[in-house]
């Protein structure tokens, strides 16, 4: 069995748990471990089959565990390229949420902030979402086109009318880049991953043994993968606009004015530093589903009352 998917099926984590795992693997030094070192541990973790992560008196154990889920897709067993790796979402995303939400008034500021956004997420979301199901590579192009296209079709039309009507409310002009942020969020995820609902995604037994294809484990993937985007992006949006807005009734804001920017951008990556792994750890990295929700072949197939997938990162 691929040891990543042993992992997260034998390691019965709560969020507690999950949210400390997550912020281990999310360590930016995961980024430039070399392939011989990745190697290696990967190789420890195949000839000790009962390898666990609390093994904590053998800190080679942990180290590997580190290495290999941080890395290592757990469908393919490939390395996750390095600037799509889990550790990576941080400091490329959260310059371009900073940037959405600064207030602009042409349409050249505006396509910039949200084309990279929406590009970056698209290709995230694609290279590790669920990739069990057989995809060509023209398609894998197409959907992710697809995406990045209607997302920012759905990130701009907002502003856009925004700018066009002048809102003067500020509760509207506040919360809106927050709701729009939030729901590119979650419409990129479902976007880019939609072949995992159509075409169906491996469901196996607590051995790793496949025992078919789910469209609706493909569903449920997708669902909870985009609420956790949802709750990701909104929430790094909108506790630096509440900052902001109590921020501009300081003495020091009256004094130094353009401080406003550099401590909302300390407080999007400060933030969004706590809801990254909080958002990975909402839910499990290995879903578990009830056979009986499953489709009737599957039932069919196996005599096991719970069944298991790769919801995907």
């Amino acid at each position: 069995m691929e040891p990543n998917v042993r992992f997260w099926i034998t390691e019965r984590q709560s969020f507690i748990q999950r949210f400390l795992q997550w912020t281990e693997l999310l360590d930016p030094t995961n980024l430039v471990i070399s392939i011989e070192k990745i190697e290696k541990s990967r190789q420890l973790l195949l000839t000790n089959e009962n390898a666990s992560i609390h093994d904590l008196e053998d800190q080679s154990i942990q180290e590997a565990w580190k290495r290999s889920l941080s890395t290592v897709h757990p469908d393919n067993s490939k390395l996750i390229p390095v600037l799509f790796r889990p550790a990576a979402l941080l400091p490329f995303t959260a310059p371009m949420v900073f940037l959405s939400l600064v207030s602009v008034k042409s349409l050249k500021s505006m396509i910039l902030p949200q084309l990279s956004f929406c590009t970056y997420n698209t290709a995230f979301n694609i290279i590790n979402g669920n990739a069990s199901y057989n995809r060509r590579p023209y398609e894998t192009v197409l959907v992710g086109a697809g995406a990045i296209a209607s997302t920012m079709f759905f990130g701009l039309v907002p502003r856009l009318l925004q700018i066009k009507f002048g809102l003067t409310n500020i509760v509207i002009r506040k919360t809106l880049p927050v709701v729009v942020l939030a729901q590119v969020g979650g419409i990129n995820a479902v976007a880019s991953r939609s072949f995992e609902p159509v075409r169906g995604i491996e469901v196996m037994d607590k051995e790793g043994n496949v025992i078919g294809y789910s469209r609706k484990a493909g569903t449920k993937a997708v669902k909870d993968t985009a609420t956790s985007r949802v709750v990701l992006f909104g929430t790094s949006a909108l506790i630096p606009e509440v900052f902001s807005y109590y921020y501009k009734r300081t003495q020091f804001f009256l004094r130094y004015p353009n401080s406003l920017w550099t401590l909302k951008l300390s407080c999007t990556i400060f933030v969004m530093g706590l809801m990254v792994p909080v958002s990975f750890s909402l839910f499990p990295q290995i879903g578990r589903i009830q056979y009986s929700k499953l489709e009737k072949e599957i039932q069919s197939a196996t005599e096991e009352t719970e069944l298991f997938y790769n919801r995907g990162v």
